[in-house]
């Protein structure tokens, strides 16, 4: 098979949805959804290694080839004795999802105790090998949409030696959507069940997802490399992750959601842009955090001080803020933000589909992308064309 030049990739070969490809000392590329200007000013290696998990990530090409192989370094997340879940990739020939191959092996990052977070070790594991075959011999699209529950080190890309290899057109329209682990979608049975890709792939649009596990912070990292994006639509979901770490009160919030939207606007100012309110999540709607995981691995609040709850946030109080900012800048002009409630995507008759309490499980992502679609996508929707 022909190997592809990873460090002077064709350019019929693109990484969609990744904005950083840096050489590793094993030859490979080190694959993030952050561009470099943004990783150089980060100093959490967690917020790091998020960004590296390719959620809502593929490569795209148009070939003859009847098989690929993809060499991986992966680095999946493990609790306690237990292996990290299966990395699945899936094969998406000419639009139509055709077959899925799953990797074990690779890198460990190893919560031992989940009431500890710092209780953290490292396993060293191998590289793996996905191969798909039989693919039929003529001309198509392909796809191979990448896992969003590990870290991808791209070793190595083979097609047949005589297969033609051209580039293909990116969908007409580009969407960037920025949040937390709940769009991030780490519970997902499959890359293409992640609920902004199927929400994507049923509108015919080019997804570049933000959406980065328990680090929905409203960075101006994030604002800005939003900003700087040629992209025509722009979702942003927030909430959960203040209410998560404790990170903000009603005081820091309402002006934190006013300059990251500043800030996007200063790239695009008349962009379609739909703030997502926060999903439902019983423990916090109205109640503030922080919150932790206990022994079982469901969300908890964390009891602290009467004394610090003065302007704290839940949920609740989110949602009602995050009207408030969209009715003041729709007010002062701004035609093109929209308001979507995150509970019409996710809400408390669905809880029996949040296994832990915060997380939805694959059942609930595939009911939340589909919503969104009907919802933004839709007619009358915000993102109809």
């Amino acid at each position: 098979m022909r190997s592809l030049d990873l460090h002077d990739l064709d350019p019929a070969v693109r990484l969609a949805g990744i904005l950083d490809a840096a050489p590793t000392a094993t030859g490979g590329l080190a694959l993030s959804r952050l561009p470099r200007a943004a990783i150089d000013q980060i100093i959490d290696p967690v917020l790091l290694w998020i960004a590296s998990a390719p959620s809502g990530a593929r490569l795209e090409f148009t070939s003859t080839t009847t098989a690929i192989e993809v060499d991986v370094q992966l680095t999946g997340l493990a609790y306690g004795d237990d292996s990290p879940p299966p990395a699945v990739f899936d094969l998406v020939i000419d639009g139509s999802l055709v077959a899925s191959r799953t990797a074990s092996d690779g890198h460990a990052v190893r919560i031992r105790d989940r009431t500890n977070p710092a209780s953290i070790g490292f396993d060293i594991g191998g590289p793996a090998t996905i191969r798909f075959d039989d693919l039929p011999l003529d001309a198509k699209a392909i796809e191979i949409w990448l896992p969003a529950n590990a870290s991808v080190e791209l070793l190595a890309v083979r097609i047949d030696d005589d297969a033609d290899l051209t580039a293909t057109a990116p969908a007409p329209r580009r969407w960037v959507h920025y949040g937390s682990s709940i769009s991030h979608c780490m519970e997902a049975a499959r890359p293409t069940g992640v609920w902004p890709v199927i929400a994507a792939r049923a509108a015919g649009v080019d997804l570049q997802s933000l959406a980065i596990a328990g680090q929905a912070q409203l960075d101006q990292f994030a604002a800005r490399t939003i900003r700087d994006l040629d992209v025509d639509l722009i979702s942003a979901k927030i909430g959960i992750n203040l209410v998560n770490a404790d990170s903000m009160r009603e005081r820091t919030f309402v002006p934190a959601v006013h300059g990251f939207l500043d800030t996007i606007r200063d790239g695009h100012p008349t962009t379609p842009i739909i703030v997502l309110t926060p999903i439902t999540c019983p423990v916090v709607e109205d109640a503030p955090g922080p919150t932790a995981t206990d022994a079982f691995g469901t969300c908890v609040r964390v009891d602290r001080p009467t004394a610090l709850a003065e302007g704290s946030l839940t949920l609740t109080s989110i949602r009602r803020l995050l009207g408030l900012v969209v009715e003041q800048r729709q007010a002062a002009g701004d035609a093109h933000l929209h308001l979507i409630e995150g509970t019409e995507l996710f809400g408390p008759d669905d809880v029996g589909d949040l296994p832990d309490g915060l997380h939805p499980n694959a059942a609930g992502y595939a009911r939340m992308g589909d919503r969104f679609h009907a919802l933004a996508f839709g007619p009358g929707g915000p993102f109809g064309s």
